[in-house]
């Protein structure tokens, strides 16, 4: 067995593998980078967790995460999931140097990372695949709705629904851009679209003395934009037999090409016949696992150590049993109100479930940027069965606060407890279809405006009435009126007295309601008549912090009769055009003079490898262009001004 072991990637993974090997007895080596240090005095996670740490230029240089494992005195080397988990190149560097990598052969990488030359292996092995075509077949499709892949990628990235030809030229520049930038690769595959179908994966386990086994299958319907939400364990839609089926065909797919370790499986499943297609194999370990693991009572980051050991596995098919069910919901730095554009910040304060799992690399002063994939952690709630599941990830959400970073908790909350979710009636498409009923109101709810402006009232004692600001007069308390801004929005709250003592909150159109507030060990507790309130909370200047039950709200004290200049939304009216998003502009698709129409795609901007066009929001000309290619910015910083030809 290993002594050490060096962890080439970041955040939840490596907090999660360095638990394991902690576990175990074995030392855990963290690397980072310049960005992970997006504030001086907050170190990573995983960096504060892992027994030693060595700083790396970037997670895909190859040679530099060998020679910090070397210096660290690693033996082998686990590299979670993304960056290089599955890059052959990598495996074979690692072999080289005599380092064991954790996780299947180069050549099984290979095989399975290009979904061309894997749909080839698993078909000759009698493994159904969805048809679709390569090279120039890309340019010349005609069986439309398609989807287009990156050959080389996973997790969603680069894929594109096209359900026109005359969609198909953008859509190919678009995935092949972000196949670059994410892969390395630009090589792309189109297959036909199944509509409304079921994502369904199963979990294979295979060990280097012939032993292949798989542990169930996990339903992965719930996605957005080809990124899972939801996931769960066993799939409410999987008969035994299907399982016994989709199972065998994916140990099959397993043998074909020498695998070893942990990888995935994935199948598009017609919703209705059941019928079943490969569609790739991750040769790696899935964000999704630890519903496999609640549902198991096994585990993969161990099983992967001990397999890259040598040793085999410790059970056979006939001994994997489930038990219960089990749903991970994946939070993410991300506005749903904003169409689910990244975000980022402080965390200002954090509290997370205590009776749930949860897979996380969140800390309290940890600033979320935008260089990385925007998950920041996953909640996984078990039950006897589906339904106490549900309920419990409600619950454990409800108890999940981030303040400093806006994230999807409310609508993961609202997604779990749909109608359709909560009957097991899902399919890939579902999110898409019913997002209007689960995207957040913009305003902030009149108990939060109100919570906010008493805290804001709040006073150091003082014997004299004078020094109270309470709008103490001789014979009345008087008024005071305050200006709240949230990014929704500007809010009025007028206050009488002191929220410790009692206070009296105007706020129409609810009217005059009684009020008080005391703010204790980091939260705050209002009671607003007949109401009583607890928030999370932090101040800092004339900034408030709240968060309520999974969401979270901040706001912002402007001078009375003044409510500030907000900044506009990207694309506004007034011919300024901001960036929706902290990132790093990928294209400048126009120059100052250009004369330009409503809806003209102007700006590309990139954060955590999703793109997000930026248009003119009126007829006219270019007149400012401050930004280039490679300029990082932030949310709301001016990408370009279009002066009307009116």
């Amino acid at each position: 067995m290993f002594s050490t072991v060096l962890i080439a990637n970041r955040g939840e993974i490596a907090v999660r593998i360095i638990r394991t090997l902690r576990a175990m007895g074995i030392t855990s080596v963290a690397v980072y980078t310049e960005s992970d240090y997006t504030a001086p005095d907050a170190a990573p996670l995983h960096v504060r967790m892992a027994d030693q740490a060595l700083q790396i230029p970037h997670y895909l240089d190859i040679e530099a995460l060998v020679a910090a494992a070397r210096a660290s005195g690693a033996q082998a080397v686990h590299p979670g999931y993304g960056f290089l988990a599955e890059n052959a190149a990598f495996a074979r560097r690692c072999a080289a140097e005599g380092l064991v990598f954790i996780g299947p052969p180069a050549d099984a990488i290979e095989a399975m990372g290009d979904k061309i030359r894997a749909k080839r292996t698993v078909s000759e092995a009698g493994v159904p695949v969805v048809p679709g075509g390569i090279g120039a077949d890309l340019e010349t499709w005609t069986d439309f709705p398609a989807l287009i892949k990156p050959s080389a990628g996973g997790g969603g990235k680069g894929m594109v629904l096209v359900r026109t030809a005359g969609e198909l030229p953008e859509a190919l520049a678009s995935a092949r851009r972000t196949a670059e930038a994410a892969f390395g690769d630009g090589t792309l595959l189109i297959e036909r679209y199944i509509e409304n179908p079921r994502h369904i994966e199963i979990q294979v386990l295979a060990d280097t003395h012939g032993g292949v086994v798989h542990l169930g299958e996990r339903e992965c319907s719930l996605q957005r934009r080809h990124q899972k939400i939801i996931e769960e364990a066993p799939s409410p839609f999987v008969t035994e037999a299907m399982r016994e089926g989709m199972g065998a065909a994916a140990v099959e797919a397993a043998r074909s090409v020498g695998y070893t370790g942990a990888g995935t499986v994935e199948f598009i499943v017609d919703g209705v016949s059941g019928d079943y297609h490969f569609m790739e194999m991750n040769t790696r370990l899935q964000v999704e696992h630890p519903v496999t693991e609640l549902v198991t009572g096994l585990d993969l980051v161990e099983l992967q150590v001990r397999v890259a050991a040598g040793e085999p596995l410790p059970f056979g098919q006939d001994e994997v049993r489930l038990r219960g069910h089990a749903v991970e919901a994946r939070v993410y730095a991300e506005d749903p109100a904003r169409g689910f554009l990244p975000t980022g910040g402080r965390v200002r304060a954090l509290r997370e479930p205590t009776t749930v799992r949860v897979d996380s690399s969140l800390a309290e002063g940890v600033v979320v940027g935008s260089h990385f994939d925007p998950m920041l952690s996953k909640v996984v709630a078990w039950g006897e069965d589906r339904a106490t599941a549900l309920r419990t990830l409600d619950r454990a959400l409800a108890e999940t606060t981030v303040l400093g970073v806006t994230t999807n908790i409310p609508f993961l909350r609202a997604l779990a407890g749909h109608p359709d979710v909560v009957a097991g009636e899902l399919d890939t498409g579902l999110v898409e279809r019913v997002l209007p009923a689960l995207e957040p109101t913009a305003d902030v709810p009149d108990d939060v405006v109100a919570a906010a402006a008493l805290l804001f009232h709040t006073a150091p004692p003082a014997t004299d009435p004078w020094e109270v600001a309470d709008g103490w007069r001789v014979g009345e308390r008087a008024w005071t009126t305050w200006r709240l801004e949230s990014r929704d929005g500007v809010h009025e709250v007028a206050v009488r007295g002191l929220p410790a003592s009692g206070a009296e909150v105007r706020l129409e159109p609810t009217g005059v309601t009684s009020a008080r507030a005391v703010v204790e060990g980091g939260e705050l507790a209002v009671t607003l008549g007949a109401r009583s309130l607890r928030f999370v909370v932090v101040r800092e200047g004339d900034t408030v912090w709240l968060g309520r039950e999974g969401a979270a709200w901040t706001l912002t004290r402007h001078r009375i009769g003044d409510p500030g200049d907000r900044p506009g939304a990207a694309g506004g009216g007034d011919g300024i055009v901001r960036s929706p998003m902290p990132g790093t502009v990928l294209l400048v698709k126009v120059a100052a003079g250009d004369q330009v129409s409503e809806g003209q795609p102007l700006v590309v901007v990139e954060a955590m490898k999703m793109e997000h066009t930026v248009t003119a929001p009126v007829q006219g000309t270019v007149t400012e262009l401050p930004v280039r290619a490679g300029q990082p910015v932030d949310m709301d910083a001016v990408l370009a001004v279009v002066s009307s030809e009116e």
